[in-house]
């Protein structure tokens, strides 16, 4: 049923554009109002819409991990509502029923060649909702590692430290372990230090605690701690146990470079070596040249 049945304004409309549009009047016309109602709601949607969810979230203390899908979700409805009442008002409803029976026929179709989009979809809803990771966080996940740019409902998109965009499945990130170093205030690093054997085991662990206590990137509480780890073919192993706060990728590598730094420097001065790996050859007895194949054991010549 057209719309040229409806209001008395826009039948007025229509009758003063049909000298000139002649048998199109009625399609124009039609089209004129869809237009305007889709224009018009997405016109109210950045207007007032958008404004008032932006609101919404500010009270609720969302944050930016879950604003963007929920943002995504609110401009869907309202304009799926928006095209919805447009059909209606331009007298599309035979349209909207043929629509509605040419998708129920295709959900099966549609269903089975979006596997992959529906199950990386309802992998997004669970990291929605789970929080595994959130925007800026640093992740790592079979052997990748970088952080959260975006998440959506279908991707997750990771910037590498090499400066690398990763679009990732958001099913390879729920099916899988992904690490996530900064989900907790406090970070702790461990780092092994070798020491000769000859070398004062006491000492070594005193050195590596003093440097931690330098540090204004480590944290005094929970204090440093070493541990003797491994006995090594040719090193005694000190475990260094030391945590940082609000960590970042940037202040994980230079907290520990530093740190690291500065002990090498402290044992070089109080004499405490870091070994290389050696090996040593030897043999129970003296060495003899063998004798030739199928010869005498003198090397004479047949």
């Amino acid at each position: 049923m057209s719309a040229l049945a409806g209001a008395p304004d826009v039948v007025a409309v229509a009758g003063t554009l049909e000298p000139f549009l002649g048998p199109l009047t009625g399609i124009v016309v039609d089209s004129a109002i869809f237009l305007a109602v889709v224009t018009a709601t997405y016109v109210l949607y950045k207007a007032a819409v958008k404004p008032l969810v932006r609101r919404l979230f500010d009270r609720q203390g969302l944050d930016e991990h879950a604003r963007r899908p929920l943002q995504k979700i609110v401009a869907f409805l309202v304009l799926f509502a928006g095209v919805t009442v447009a059909f209606g008002a331009a007298g599309y409803q035979g349209f909207l029923r043929s629509l509605a029976t040419i998708a129920a026929a295709a959900t099966l179709a549609v269903g089975f060649a979006l596997q992959d989009v529906i199950k990386n979809f309802v992998a997004g809803v669970f990291i929605y909702t789970d929080k595994p990771f959130r925007i800026g966080d640093w992740i790592e996940w079979q052997g990748n590692s970088g952080v959260v740019e975006d998440i959506s409902f279908r991707v997750t998109r990771v910037r590498t430290f090499d400066n690398e965009l990763l679009t990732v499945p958001n099913h390879a990130l729920t099916s899988d372990v992904v690490k996530n170093p900064v989900a907790k205030k406090t970070l702790r690093l461990k780092f092994v230090f070798g020491i000769d054997y000859d070398d004062d085991v006491d000492k070594a662990t005193d050195i590596i605690v003093e440097e931690a206590e330098k540090s204004d990137a480590i944290l005094d509480d929970p204090a440093p701690s070493v541990r003797l780890t491994e006995l090594a073919d040719s090193y005694v192993g000190l475990q260094s146990r030391i945590w940082i706060d609000d960590p970042s990728r940037a202040d994980f590598v230079k907290a520990r470079a530093d740190y690291v730094k500065a002990v090498k420097a402290r044992f070089d001065e109080e004499g405490i070596s870091i070994p290389f790996p050696q090996r040593t050859v030897s043999g129970r007895d003296a060495w003899s040249e063998p004798g030739s194949f199928g010869g005498e054991p003198d090397g004479g010549v047949q």
